[in-house]
C-alpha cells in the first residue's frame, strides 16, 4: 500500500480452541486486496524458537514469561515497526493480550503481581494495537476443538483456559475502545464476515505511533 496505504494494527485474540487459526485463514484470502502482512506471536523471528523449546520443555514460569516478551521486541522491531512505517496494515495472530492473559496464570505464586509485572516489562516500549478481536467460547468447547491426536501443552487444560479467559474479559473490559467481542460460536463464515467488514470499517489512526 506505499505511503497511500493506512497503517493499522489489528490482533487477534482468544484461548486456545477459539477459532483463530481459522478466522486468520480465511481472512488472508478475503483481505487480499488491502495486501495486509499476517504475522504472529510467538513465531515469526528466532526467538520464536527459544519460546517453543522453553513451552516443550515446560521450563520455569519466569523464564517463559521473559522469553516471551524478548520474542515481542524483536517482532516489533523486525516484522512490525517496519510495516507499519511503510504504510501497511499488519494482523497479528496473537500479541501483548496474550502475553497478559497466559503468562499472568503461569506467574501467579511466583511474583506478587503478575499482570503488574508483565505491563511493567513492556512499557514504554510496546505498540499498542489499534484494534483488538477477542474471540470467545466455553472453555468445554475449546478443547473439544483440539485436534486429539495433537500433544497438549500446559496451557491447554481446562481450570487453566478459564483463568486465562478470565483475564481476556478484564483486558476487555478495562479497554472497550479498543477490544471487540466476538462470538466463537457463530458459523466460520459469519465470524470472518464481520471481522472483515470491521477492519475495513476502521478510520486511519493518527501518524504517531502510540506507545505504553
Amino acid at each position: 500500500m506505499g505511503e497511500e496505504g493506512i497503517p493499522l494494527l489489528i490482533t487477534i485474540e482468544g484461548i486456545d480452541g477459539s477459532g483463530k487459526s481459522t478466522l486468520v485463514s480465511a481472512l488472508k484470502e478475503s483481505l487480499k486486496d488491502l495486501d495486509p502482512l499476517f504475522t504472529r506471536e510467538p513465531g515469526s523471528t528466532w526467538v520464536g524458537d527459544a519460546v517453543r523449546r522453553a513451552i516443550a520443555e515446560q521450563a520455569d514460569p519466569v523464564t517463559e514469561a521473559l522469553l516471551f516478551v524478548a520474542d515481542h521486541a524483536a517482532h516489533l522491531e523486525h516484522v512490525v515497526r517496519p510495516a507499519l512505517g511503510a504504510g501497511r496494515l499488519v494482523i497479528s495472530d496473537r500479541y501483548t493480550d496474550s502475553r497478559y492473559a497466559y503468562q499472568a496464570v503461569m506467574l501467579e505464586g511466583k511474583v506478587p503481581d503478575p499482570a503488574a509485572w508483565l505491563r511493567t516489562l513492556h512499557q514504554g516500549w510496546t505498540v499498542i494495537p489499534d484494534r483488538t478481536f477477542l474471540l470467545l467460547v466455553p472453555v468445554e468447547k475449546a478443547l473439544e476443538r483440539l485436534p486429539p491426536e495433537k500433544r497438549r501443552e500446559h496451557f491447554e487444560d481446562g481450570p487453566f483456559l478459564e483463568k486465562v479467559q478470565e483475564n481476556y474479559l478484564a483486558l476487555a473490559e478495562a479497554e472497550p475502545a479498543r477490544f471487540v467481542l466476538v462470538d466463537a460460536l457463530l458459523p466460520p463464515g459469519e465470524i470472518r464476515s464481520f471481522v472483515e467488514g470491521a477492519i475495513r470499517s476502521l478510520a486511519p489512526p493518527r501518524q504517531s505511533r502510540r506507545r505504553r
